[in-house]
């Protein structure tokens, strides 16, 4: 996916922890895109706005303003492996993602997202890892937390409240600073 150079390159480093979650919310909204620029079929698979009663296809669906708080407890930007990793690592949270919902979710992201939003094989591999790295996790299941509760904090204090591990992420993100060298945003992580 092609993004312009200014939204490729925003990123708040996980060691950058001293800031609010207000600012960093404030600094990822100079970028973001609103509900009605997102795609419909992504809209569907991607967001519980869009749920069938008694029907879950996708553990861990968030609302846009949701995942833009993941993103930045993450310390991750907006490139195709970072959505991917923000993807993976929520849905993963919930410990309740199957092999078949992987693969499903896999399927939609490789061939019947927008060709802007198709997920490659690479970036799949990063989803795949990120939904086991938060399973792992003893974090708060991502797709549940209010994150406006915690505006005022800095980033350090909302993932220590939240559960997230920063070792664990920086251990990831030097794994996958490794395995794709050509990679803008799998180098800048740590």
């Amino acid at each position: 996916m092609a993004l312009p150079e200014r939204v490729a390159k925003w990123h708040i480093k996980l060691d950058d922890d001293q800031m609010t979650v207000a600012e960093a919310f404030a600094s990822i909204q100079s970028i973001a895109l609103k509900q009605e620029d997102i795609p419909l079929i992504i809209q569907l698979v991607e967001n519980p706005k869009f749920d069938i009663p008694g029907v879950n296809l996708f553990n861990g669906a968030t609302g846009l303003k949701a995942h833009d708080y993941i993103h930045i407890l993450l310390g991750r930007g907006v490139a195709p492996k970072d959505e991917a990793f923000v993807l993976g690592f929520t849905m993963g949270s919930t410990n309740r993602v199957t092999t078949t919902e992987e693969r499903l979710y896999s399927f939609f992201a490789k061939y019947l997202y927008p060709k802007v939003y198709q997920m490659n094989d690479e970036d799949l591999q990063v989803y795949k890892d990120a939904v086991r790295l938060g399973y792992v996790s003893d974090c708060t299941p991502l797709d549940t937390v209010d994150f406006e509760q915690y505006s005022s904090y800095t980033l350090k204090e909302a993932r220590e409240a939240i559960g997230l591990e920063a070792d664990l992420l920086k251990a990831y993100y030097a794994i996958e600073k490794k395995r794709y060298p050509d990679s803008r945003e799998s180098q800048r992580n740590l």
